[in-house]
C-alpha cells in the first residue's frame, strides 16, 4: 500500500456511519430523537442530492440541509428553534465521524453552511388564521362545492369537495399538516388514509409529532365536510389516501410501481395507460393512489386563498397557521384546557407558554385595573 492510499479516508455509506453513531449513543432518549432526526436527513441527501456515502458529502450539502430547514421553518411545519436542532444533530453526528476517522473535517460547522439557518425569533414571526379569516375561508369553500355540484364552478365536483374537506380539517381540528398529509422526506407520513378517521366518533388517528400514534379530535362541521366527500369519491377500500393527489405524474409512478409489483409486464402496463384514462386505471387495477403532499396542501392553499381573496398580512392561510389559529381563540376565550386538548399539548405548561402573548395582555389589563385613579 503507497503513502497516498495510507492517507485516504476510509469510504462508507452515510447509513452505516449512522448505525455507527447510534451505537455509541448512551441515553435511549437521545438516541431515538437522533436516529429520527439523522434518518430522514439521510433520505434527504440521497433523494435530493444522490449522497449516500460520506466521501460525497461537501459543504454545499449542509448549506442546502440548512436551507431546506430554513423553508420549513418558514412554511410552518418547524419552528425555527426545532430546525437549528435537527441540524445540530447532524453537525454533532460529522463530528462523531471526524473523531472516527471517516472525515477529516465537519462540513456542517462551516460559516456558509450554518449561515443559511433560520433566525429563532420564537412565536414573533408564526402565521395563525383569525376568526375572520378562518369564516372567509370555509365560506369561500362551502360556495365554491356548490357550485361544482350545480355544475357552475370551474372546478369538478371531486376536487372541489376534497378541497372544501381539506380546509375543514385544518380550520377546526388542530392537526399539523405532516400528520394528514404525505411528507416526501419521511416515508413513516404517507397521508392518513379513511381506515383513520372514525365519523361517527368524531377522531382522527395521526402519527403525532412525537412520532407515535393519537387521535385528533374531529368536530361534527369537519365531520360532515369529510362524510360528504367522501361518498362523493367512494374510496374502493379504506386504504385509500383521504386526499389523493391530484397530480397525474404521480399517479402514472404509482400504477407502474404498483403494477410491476404484481409482476405485470411493463409493455403491457404502458399499453393500459395508452389506452385508458388514468383515474379509471387506477380504480380499475385496484392501485392505490399517492396522498397529497405537505407542499402540495401548501400550494392548494395558496391558490384557494388567491380565488377567495383572502390573507393574513398579505400572505396566504398556511396549514399550521390553522391549528395555531385555533388554540388562539379557545386560550383567548378561557378555554386553556380546551386547547390543550384539541391541540394535543402534553401538558398545560406547553399551551401556556404557546399563547404567553395572551397571558401578558390579560395581566396588563388586570394591572390597569387596579392601578386606577
Amino acid at each position: 500500500m503507497n503513502e497516498t492510499e495510507d492517507n485516504t479516508t476510509p469510504e462508507i455509506s452515510v447509513e452505516r456511519a449512522i448505525e455507527q453513531y447510534l451505537d455509541s449513543v448512551e441515553a435511549g432518549n437521545s438516541r431515538k430523537n437522533f436516529q429520527s432526526a439523522l434518518v430522514r436527513w439521510r433520505s434527504w441527501l440521497e433523494d435530493e442530492h444522490g449522497v449516500t456515502t460520506l466521501n460525497d458529502l461537501d459543504v454545499l450539502d449542509c448549506r442546502r440541509y440548512a436551507r431546506h430547514l430554513k423553508q420549513r421553518a418558514r412554511d410552518g411545519e418547524l419552528k425555527a428553534g426545532t430546525a437549528t436542532t435537527y441540524y445540530a444533530y447532524v453537525r454533532a453526528f460529522l463530528s462523531f465521524c471526524v473523531a472516527d476517522e471517516f472525515l477529516d473535517t465537519n462540513p456542517a460547522k462551516a460559516k456558509r453552511a450554518t449561515d443559511e439557518l433560520p433566525e429563532d425569533l420564537g412565536d414573533a414571526d408564526r402565521q395563525f388564521w383569525r376568526e375572520n379569516e378562518r369564516r372567509a375561508i370555509l365560506r369561500f369553500v362551502d360556495d365554491r362545492a356548490d357550485r361544482a355540484l350545480d355544475g357552475e364552478a370551474d372546478v369538478d365536483r371531486e376536487r372541489a369537495f376534497r378541497d372544501r374537506a381539506v380546509v375543514y380539517l385544518l380550520g377546526l381540528s388542530g392537526v399539523r399538516g405532516a400528520e394528514v398529509f404525505a411528507a416526501p422526506a419521511d416515508d413513516k407520513r404517507t397521508g392518513i388514509t379513511w381506515s383513520d378517521v372514525q365519523l361517527d366518533d368524531g377522531a382522527i388517528r395521526v402519527l403525532g409529532k412525537s412520532r407515535e400514534y393519537e387521535y385528533a379530535q374531529l368536530p361534527e362541521r369537519a365531520a360532515t365536510a369529510l362524510e360528504r366527500y367522501r361518498r362523493l369519491l367512494d374510496p374502493p377500500t379504506d386504504e385509500w389516501p383521504v386526499f389523493p393527489s391530484a397530480h397525474a405524474p404521480s399517479k402514472y409512478r404509482a400504477v407502474r410501481e404498483q403494477l410491476a409489483e404484481q409482476d405485470m409486464p411493463d409493455d403491457e402496463v404502458e399499453t393500459i395507460l395508452d389506452d385508458q384514462e388514468i383515474n379509471t386505471v387506477v380504480r380499475e387495477y385496484e392501485v392505490v393512489p399517492p396522498a397529497l403532499s405537505t407542499n402540495g396542501a401548501r400550494n392548494l392553499m395558496k391558490r384557494l386563498c388567491d380565488e377567495a381573496d383572502v390573507d393574513v398580512d398579505g400572505e396566504y392561510l398556511k396549514p399550521h397557521g390553522a391549528r395555531r389559529g385555533l388554540g388562539h381563540e379557545l386560550y383567548a376565550n378561557s378555554h386553556a384546557e380546551l386547547a390543550q386538548s384539541a391541540l394535543r399539548h402534553a401538558s398545560i405548561e406547553t399551551t401556556h407558554k404557546s399563547y404567553s402573548d395572551i397571558q401578558a395582555a390579560e395581566t396588563a389589563q388586570q394591572v390597569d385595573e387596579l392601578l386606577e385613579d
